[in-house]
């Protein structure tokens, strides 16, 4: 990564935990903190970013723009942020502004399940404890492309949720295609990536009506 792309993700990140004192974007307030959990943990994608296929990549619940802001400046490429809490993405595209690189990463402000159907696909998405996997697998089908990639971000994950996520791959047309664990630079805090390829068009009409994939998750 460049030192002027470093830089801007650090002044990003300056500029969030500054507009944080007047709207509540992250429970985390300290810099080194934020740091570590957002600017390391956001980063620690980057790998995969990068073997993702060519194309659009964008953030699902972006919430204060992370990972989204750092993997769109590092990864180089055009990079929507998507979160239904207007307040923050106003925010966010405000500091976008502000440092010059809103041309390249965009903001929606609105629900997954109305992005625009006619709107380009994705050729990589991103969630970050945003929701279970197949909940993560459901929302993001319909907005990649062919062979796309979802990159699932967790601090925390049982085999189970593994399971019933790939007891639905033949349902959502996706497959788990990387499964990698690490550790943060504190080598105390523990993360996992999982990746699922988009290998085949939905078997069933997607997407199901707002809130209806976290009410009531797929299963086999």
């Amino acid at each position: 990564m460049k030192e002027i792309e470093q830089q801007l993700i650090i002044d990003y990140l300056t500029r969030i935990l500054h507009a944080n004192e007047m709207i509540n974007v992250t429970s985390i307030t300290d810099y080194d903190e934020a740091m570590l959990l957002h600017v390391e943990d956001s980063l620690a994608a980057l790998q995969e970013l990068e073997e993702a296929p060519d194309g659009l990549y964008g953030d699902m619940g972006s919430g204060g723009g992370f990972p989204g802001v750092p993997l769109g400046i590092a990864g180089n490429r055009q990079t929507i942020l998507i979160d239904s809490v207007k307040k923050k993405m106003m925010m966010v595209e405000e500091i976008l502004k502000e440092l010059g690189v809103d041309e390249r990463i965009a903001v929606y402000a609105g629900r997954l399940e109305e992005y625009p159907q006619d709107a380009p696909r994705f050729s990589v998405m991103t969630a970050r404890a945003l929701s279970s996997l197949p909940t993560l697998m459901e929302l993001a089908a319909p907005l990649l492309e062919m062979k796309g990639h979802l990159i699932c971000m967790k601090a925390n994950i049982d085999e189970d949720e593994i399971r019933q996520a790939e007891s639905i791959e033949y349902l959502i047309g996706m497959k788990l295609v990387k499964d990698r664990s690490y550790f943060l630079s504190d080598s105390k805090t523990r993360r996992r990536i999982l990746v699922f390829e988009k290998a085949d068009e939905p078997g069933i009409s997607l997407p199901r009506r707002v809130g209806v994939a976290q009410k009531r998750p797929l299963k086999k």
